[in-house]
């Protein structure tokens, strides 16, 4: 496929990249690590070199408020005009996230997600940030995570604190939804331009085998992912499994006028996406997970999931990145494929705003970077994703993360993510996909599958398995 193919069917893509750490933060990163929040000049520097258009920042709600709800750190605001009036005055279009996981000590204290009153209290701090920063950010994201902070904290225990109740902790699910219409409400009441809206996991599946039982069983994981969400946010009403039960509602969480506002009208969707999920039946995993294939940490996440109906099982004979994700080019195609054949014209226009491949340790013969294997995969990723602009799927934008910063706490901070390793010593800056595409260094590399990206179709759920996802 010619980058003059990706040229045409991207053109209206809004090109951008991200920071990962939060602009209000006050301290310098130590030597070791990078850090939006200690050299912010110098990543704008950096990225005002760069083909991508737009910036996102993290306001850092924990340093904006961190000691209660009139507890305003005016420093930290500072740092957040500062580094907006430099954006706009490189020609970027500022793009700013109010909520990264992180809540303030003393809303985490109070019960984080579990307390309704914490949407409250989400809704007034995007309102103060919409009086100060409306007039310069063109792109607001209300949350860049919705599933990692509820589903994953208070229900299943899986990411910090780990507070794991079961079904218990469904009410963090409505009222991190219920934060997110409430914020988008304040922010226009404010008069803030830009566009708004939030960011959902987008969770995509391949069955394990053709086997009825496995097809169900992707059902369901995507029932308790992506519907989980979406339901609420297009359709106005609580994700109902095949047994007509709402898992979120019989918590009694759920108001009078809630589902009204957690389905106020958004002007995009961001989409975060890394890895496709290969699944099974339980009661299939003895035949595709076999012994000398098991994992301690895969079967600890399958004890959580078989109580569901489906388990995760690895994919057969698939390359895999330094993170252990396997490379399948089609996955992200695929899984927005998915929300078109479930939502249909319900969906807002389409933003990737967390996407990328974190191979940093790649290097060549001459001990430096080599971003020919990257560059490869993201020209196949990106030209499945063409494929479906070409169909007519609205895809609005499309963000690397990240750029400069980003050392993943859950590898103990020795496995970057980010474009550049953060050593301060960043010459030549670091290329990115909108460079690539415009410089036509996508020509140079051999692309894994380019062939069928040509002939994409929208890929119905039920015929997803691993034979059509596989690289």
């Amino acid at each position: 496929m010619s980058d003059g193919f990706l040229h045409e069917s991207l053109s209206g893509v809004d090109w951008g990249v991200a920071t990962a750490d939060t602009v209000a933060a006050p301290l310098p990163p130590p030597p070791e690590r990078g850090g939006h929040f200690g050299q912010w000049t110098e990543d704008i520097r950096q990225v005002t070199g760069l083909t991508a258009d737009t910036h996102r920042m993290v306001a850092g709600w924990p340093q904006l408020q961190p000691d209660g709800p009139d507890s305003w750190d005016r420093a930290a605001l500072d740092r957040c005009d500062r580094a907006l009036d430099a954006l706009l005055a490189h020609g970027k279009r500022p793009s700013l996230t109010l909520f990264d996981r992180s809540l303030p000590p003393w809303l985490d204290a109070a019960g984080g997600w579990l307390a309704r009153d914490t949407a409250e209290h989400f809704a007034a701090y995007a309102a103060e940030l919409g009086r100060r920063f409306g007039d310069r950010v063109e792109r607001w994201i209300t949350s860049t995570d919705l599933a990692g902070p509820t589903l994953a904290d208070h229900v299943a225990g899986m990411y910090s604190p780990g507070r794991g109740a079961g079904r218990a902790g469904l009410p963090a699910v409505h009222h991190i939804l219920l934060a997110n219409g409430l914020a988008a409400q304040a922010l226009r009441a404010t008069g803030a331009s830009g566009r708004i809206g939030t960011t959902v996991t987008l969770v995509g599946c391949y069955a394990a085998t053709d086997d009825p039982f496995d097809r169900l069983a992707v059902e369901r994981l995507e029932s308790w992912t992506n519907r989980l969400f979406l339901d609420p946010l297009l359709l106005g009403e609580h994700m109902v499994t095949e047994d007509d039960v709402s898992p979120v509602a019989v918590t009694g969480c759920v108001r009078p006028g809630d589902l009204e506002v957690i389905a106020t009208a958004q002007d995009l969707l961001g989409l975060s996406w890394h890895s496709p999920f290969r699944v099974t039946a339980p009661e299939n995993l003895p035949r595709v997970l076999p012994t000398t294939k098991c994992r301690s940490a895969l079967n600890e996440v399958n004890r959580l999931l078989v109580g569901l109906g489906f388990a995760i099982v690895p994919f057969d004979d698939v390359e895999t990145t330094a993170y252990g994700w396997p490379i399948i080019p089609e996955g992200l195609a695929d899984a927005v494929a998915g929300l078109c054949d479930l939502y249909g014209g319900l969906l807002p226009p389409l933003s990737v705003v967390d996407n990328g491949m974190g191979d940093l340790d790649l290097v060549d013969d001459t001990g430096h970077r080599d971003d020919t294997r990257r560059r490869s995969l993201l020209r196949a990723r990106l030209s499945w994703l063409a494929g479906l602009v070409d169909a007519g799927v609205d895809v609005c934008g499309y963000e690397y993360w990240s750029v400069l910063d980003n050392l993943e706490a859950k590898f103990r901070y020795t496995r970057l993510y980010a474009m550049a390793v953060p050593d301060h010593e960043l010459s030549p800056r670091p290329p990115m996909p909108s460079d690539w595409l415009h410089g036509g260094a996508f020509a140079e590399t051999a692309v894994p599958d380019a062939g069928r990206a040509a002939g994409l179709r929208l890929v119905p759920a039920a015929s997803r398995t691993q034979g059509a996802g596989a690289s």
